[in-house]
């Protein structure tokens, strides 16, 4: 989920940032013509990850829409900074990073919710069994691993310090670090870091074999909430409107299967998937899979989802106050899901999955 830059890239990233606000899509398209509109979206994948849209052709709600995967992303902003210049034609990442390009004057549009946090997904925070930290004031001083800075994880925290009442001054002293989250857990438990930012999986696995407790979660802070969404280029949008509807719509058709389909099924479709896509990756992890996460019907965007994050960025002089709009950020104009659109349950999506991406 906490797919933002790293200290290393945050330049490279800044500098693609000014690239974006004046790049032009590369998207085909004849001037919005239903015949000149381009079927083929160009993307990227996480590796051994099936994302929503792969999800939504592989149950045919894509319709004559097809994916093109040109690679796996390594973080949200680098997703999203690739739709911004044209080089795909949709990304998805946190919110706070579409806040981010979007102050840029990136030219890209939010167009669905494709995560969020409930009580199946969620990120903790989590200390040793036997760790003296019970209380944000006991993290002063002390070192949580995430797997990048200034995204979900470090605004959970900041959050969390903020609403326990420390000053500014006493929030910068607590020391956020990148650490890999493979290397999370063994960080934690060698004592090279005091809490460690643990989710999915590597969070199961983690407490399965024991030792550790949480100091808190995103869930139990802020409840369900979608944290992140789907971009896509302003050029692109004016020039295939029908594609965009289409490719919207069909994921928002995917998140309500995942919320109406036996979680079973659900995790039997993505391997299925993995599996055949051929890309040289295991599925171990995709067993785990609980939720998306998704907290709006359909993936509809509000301008809470932005305006948390435009607060938070603003308080810490990523941007200036009053800098961003929250509903100049999105639109839903592209989602087309109606309530007749709840028939779309096992028995009626696909049974046979198509090659696809």
């Amino acid at each position: 989920m906490s797919t933002l830059i790293t200290p290393s890239s945050r330049r490279q990233f800044l500098t693609l940032l000014g690239l974006s606000a004046v790049a032009v899509s590369c998207g085909s398209g004849g001037g919005g013509a239903a015949k000149d509109q381009t079927k083929n979206l160009r993307y990227q994948g996480w590796a051994g990850s099936v994302i929503l849209p792969e999800l939504a052709e592989d149950l045919g709600f894509l319709e004559d829409v097809k994916l093109k995967w040109v690679g796996n992303t390594i973080s949200g902003p680098q997703d999203i900074q690739s739709a911004a210049t044209g080089q795909v034609d949709f990304g998805g990442a946190f919110n706070g990073a579409v806040v981010k390009l979007a102050a840029r004057k990136a030219p890209i549009t939010a167009v669905i919710s494709y995560y969020g946090v409930d009580k199946a997904a969620y990120n903790g925070f989590y200390v040793l069994k036997d760790s003296p930290i019970h209380s944000a004031r006991d993290l002063i001083g002390k070192k949580v691993g995430m797997n990048t800075l200034g995204a979900h994880s470090e605004a959970m925290l900041d959050i969390y310090l903020q609403r326990h009442g420390l000053s500014q001054a006493d929030i910068k002293k607590a020391e956020p670090l990148v650490v890999p989250p493979v290397n999370t857990e063994q960080s934690l438990r060698q004592k090279q870091i005091q809490v460690g930012v643990l989710g999915d999986i590597l969070r199961d696995k983690a407490l399965q074999t024991g030792g550790i407790r949480p100091l808190f979660t995103d869930y139990q802070l802020l409840g369900d909430f979608s944290a992140g969404t789907y971009v896509v280029n302003d050029r692109f949008l004016k020039e295939n409107p029908d594609t965009a509807r289409t490719f919207v719509t069909g994921i928002a058709r995917a998140i309500e299967w995942a919320r109406a389909t036996p979680r079973d099924e659900v995790v039997a479709r993505q391997i299925e998937i993995v599996k055949r896509r051929g890309r040289n990756e295991g599925t171990a992890p995709l067993k785990y899979w609980k939720s998306f996460g998704v907290a709006e019907t359909a993936g509809r965007i509000t301008d809470k989802e932005f305006q948390l994050w435009i607060d938070w960025l603003a308080k810490r002089g990523d941007i200036e106050k009053g800098q961003v709009k929250a509903s100049d950020l999105y639109t839903n104009e592209f989602n087309a899901y109606s309530r007749k659109d709840k028939a779309d349950t096992p028995s009626t999506a696909k049974t046979t999955s198509k090659s696809g991406s």
